[in-house]
């Protein structure tokens, strides 16, 4: 048998068109496309795709019954191991973990592991969500702090295993970063809204505005409840620390992503949640969120939309497919450059930042070439806005208030890998225990969690 050795083709809106609105850009695979792409499986019988996904899916199960048109089956198959499918299916760095283990890399590219799964989602949305067997009750009761992808995950798997799980969420929406650090055009919020309505549909009870370390303390929470379950994320923006950083004009991509996403900034007047963006805007970073934060500078109509790194496009922690839309839609990369200040006028408003070339050196602890500024490479840049997107740290919040919890070197919460902290009954998982990472780890520590808390409120009597 011949297996095609490239991907079917995802169709997508054209740069041209997507740059004027907020639409998802890729349309998804209609079902033939979606049958033939899983014909491409070859069904390894060590199945090298499953050891690379952090969530343990069944990847061979559920595309061999993609490929025989079974997909109902295949959306079974999938679901016993993820709660939010859709949201895997499109922001997942799957070329880094299942297909970067699939074996047709040897012949050509992988299976296309993640678009099928963003298919079977969006198939099973379309069809009408079906709602799993619960455990039986156990009596027992846990409190998970944070909506995010961390803390839906372990409340999914935690309600189905038949335990009562109530969620606090400090904002007023559900999600998390899945719903204000992703722009729309990437990961739709009424994608969201559905995966966080089957959450609900297992039980699981959401209370929003209640800022846990505020309102509520984890000690409190604990009195209350079995087991706690940490998940608030790194909300903590790193900042350039370079003169001028107070300007106005500049920004952290946390506060601007969360007022175009939550805030609706991108239908101001509609919303008067304005944003000044100006003619140019420059990005400085270049992961994931640098990304969605330059992509998102167009729609909002600035001329210009510039990516400021000080390493090379190699070093670049985005995704190749992120990269790959920013060029397309015509933002500008300067790599090999560093700002060293931003310059305003009279007023305070934003107006240069001058920024410095760099060479590569020797790699640093990151295994990356260390970045070596050159000697009398000044040059001044006109910008109207700067989005500083160079990474978060762990929220502080609840590290600070919990007396006895072991934190780590960067304001993490040390865990085992179950997700286990210094203190009975307390747990936590995701960027609030490994830094800023991805949705897929985090919904992978939020997994591991819950079968260590399934375990430990088991023992309780």
């Amino acid at each position: 048998m011949t297996v095609r050795k490239t991907k079917h083709e995802m169709p997508e809106q054209k740069p041209k068109d997507r740059i004027k609105n907020f639409k998802e850009v890729p349309y998804g695979y209609d079902e033939k496309t979606a049958i033939e792409e899983a014909k491409r499986c070859l069904q390894c019988k060590d199945r090298p795709c499953v050891i690379g996904c952090p969530v343990e899916i069944d990847i061979p199960g559920f595309i061999k019954h993609i490929s025989e048109g079974d997909f109902d089956k295949a959306v079974e198959v999938l679901k016993t191991k993820t709660s939010l499918p859709a949201v895997c299916g499109r922001v997942c760095p799957y070329e880094n973990q299942c297909e970067g283990e699939c074996t047709l890399l040897k012949i050509g590219e992988p299976v296309a592991i993640g678009r099928l799964e963003r298919f079977l989602a969006d198939y099973e949305k379309n069809k009408g969500v079906k709602i799993p067997k619960k455990g039986k009750p156990t009596g027992k009761k846990v409190a998970v702090v944070g909506s995010g992808p961390a803390g839906l995950t372990c409340a999914g798997d935690l309600a189905k295993m038949g335990h009562a799980v109530t969620v606090f969420e400090a904002l007023h929406a559900p999600a998390g970063v899945l719903m204000y650090g992703i722009p729309e055009f990437r990961l739709p919020k009424k994608i969201v809204e559905a995966e966080v309505d089957y959450i609900k549909k297992l039980g699981v009870d959401i209370k929003y505005d209640i800022v846990v370390g505020k309102t509520i303390t984890v000690d409190e929470l604990l009195h209350d409840y079995d087991a706690v379950f940490i998940g608030t994320g790194a909300g903590l923006p790193r900042w350039l620390n370079v003169p001028g950083e107070n300007l106005d004009g500049v920004y952290s991509a946390n506060e601007f992503l969360t007022r175009v996403n939550m805030m609706k900034a991108y239908k101001f007047p509609e919303y008067d949640t304005p944003i000044k963006i100006g003619k140019v805007v420059a990005t400085f970073g270049a992961g994931n969120v640098a990304m969605d934060s330059a992509r998102t500078a167009l729609r909002l109509g600035a001329e210009k939309s510039y990516i400021i790194y000080r390493r090379s496009e190699k070093e670049m922690p985005a995704r190749d497919e992120e990269i790959g839309h920013a060029k397309e839609e015509g933002v500008i990369f300067k790599l090999l450059t560093n700002p060293k200040r931003f310059i305003g006028d009279d007023k305070g408003l934003l107006t240069q930042v001058e920024c410095i070339k760099m060479k590569l050196g020797e790699p640093d602890d990151s295994g990356r070439r260390r970045p070596i500024p050159i000697p009398n490479s000044e040059k001044k840049i006109d910008i109207e806005t700067a989005i500083i997107a160079i990474g978060q740290s762990p929220n502080p919040l609840i590290p600070k208030t919990v007396k006895g919890l072991k934190i780590g070197k960067w304001g993490n919460i040390d865990t085992d890998e179950d997700g286990r902290t210094s203190i009975p009954g307390i747990f936590a998982g995701g960027d609030i225990a490994t830094g800023a990472a991805t949705v897929i780890l985090a919904m992978g520590a939020g997994k591991r969690a819950a079968r260590a808390i399934d375990k430990y409120v088991k023992s309780k009597k």
